[in-house]
């Protein structure tokens, strides 16, 4: 009988640098699963200015991947 192996999912890297409201904000709407577009009319800006406040994010972070994202929103409470 072979053991299943187990994964488990490491935390995601601290933020660097505390993330400004609206970078919460858009980290939030990616991570419900709305595209560029909709959040930037979710949140009454362009879609160039919710990428520049993603990058903004990954930076602050260390983080590059969306998943890797999407697991920094769940560990934030957004």
């Amino acid at each position: 009988m072979h053991a299943t192996p187990t994964l488990h999912a490491e935390a995601p890297a601290p933020v660097q640098a505390p993330l400004a409201p609206r970078e919460q904000e858009v980290l939030r709407h990616i991570a419900a699963g709305r595209t560029y577009a909709q959040t930037a009319r979710r949140m009454g800006v362009s879609p160039h200015t919710v990428d520049a406040y993603l990058r903004r994010v990954r930076v602050k972070s260390g983080l590059t991947s969306t998943a890797e994202l999407m697991r920094l929103a769940i560990a934030l409470g957004l």
